[in-house]
């Protein structure tokens, strides 16, 4: 199934690969919990982000001065969809065109939140390019928990012994629900991706509340991981945070150990939200 969007293996005479300081797959959700108002914003965002100016200085300050990105519309086979295959980005024209590129991208919904499937594609997706990065990570974001497909720890501990860091931007409600047009969902998935999801070397998750903070907090996520300067605090703000007076927030990572040492059960059923 992962080889359906992720495509066929490398050629038994593949080139060399080509260098760069980090081989990144944005993976956001398109299930049915997301209506095509949050789709929009989530594909400006992201696009928002690679047209900053911190995201590309971030990105010609690494030691090639370039990184390779792809981007996923997730939810669960067969509807996940690899929107932008591998693009190198390094400079403002190339930045430019990935935002520009995704911003005409024709936009897919989806059925499910398999979370643990879509980190399996990304995971394949970065083994099977023709690219050798530094760092290797996969930036996932979505409104709500795993409820289809292999187990959330499973895939994540599996991935991270590989070297590949999954950094996640949880999107949850101001309140203690969410209601949205596809239901009502709980409101605290920043433990969630916590406990469940982000794993490998210097992984976080920065929490957006609501969508109409996506932007803001991917821009900052996509400088911090970029740039791995270890400067968490002058590049990462709270989201909604008043311009004039920015509140310092040390980015949410999981405890010593995690990738392996992480409660399954916790995953599994303290963490029960129900179908979605």
């Amino acid at each position: 199934m992962v080889a359906a969007i992720a495509g066929p293996p490398a050629s038994s005479a593949p080139a060399a690969p080509q260098a760069v300081d980090l081989e990144l797959v944005l993976a956001t959700d398109n299930s049915q919990s997301i209506d095509r108002s949050e789709a929009l914003l989530q594909r400006q965002g992201v696009a928002a982000a690679f047209k900053h100016p911190d995201v590309v200085r971030a990105i010609q300050s690494g030691t090639y001065g370039r990184i390779a990105v792809a981007y996923i519309d997730w939810s669960s086979l067969p509807f996940t969809k690899l929107t932008l295959d591998w693009r190198i980005v390094s400079d403002k024209a190339s930045a430019d065109g990935f935002a520009d590129a995704l911003l005409r991208a024709p936009y897919v919904y989806g059925q499910g939140t398999a979370i643990g499937e879509t980190l399996a594609i990304a995971a394949r997706l970065i083994e099977t390019n023709a690219i050798e990065g530094t760092q290797r990570s996969i930036d996932v974001s979505g409104d709500g928990p795993n409820n289809t497909g292999p187990p959330v720890h499973q895939m994540r501990d599996e991935i991270a012994a590989k070297r590949i860091t999954i950094n996640g931007l949880p999107v949850i409600s101001t309140g203690e629900y969410g209601q949205g047009d596809w239901g009502i969902y709980y409101g605290q998935l920043e433990n969630y991706y916590l406990n469940c999801v982000i794993g490998g070397p210097r992984a976080f998750a920065i929490p957006a509340k609501g969508f109409q903070e996506f932007a803001e907090a991917v821009r900052r996520k996509l400088v911090l991981e970029i740039s791995d300067d270890g400067q968490v605090s002058s590049l990462i703000v709270r989201t909604g945070a008043a311009p004039d007076r920015p509140q310092p927030l040390t980015p949410l990572r999981p405890p010593a150990g995690a990738g392996s040492g992480n409660n399954p059960e916790a995953c599994g059923r303290r963490f029960n939200f129900g179908n979605f």
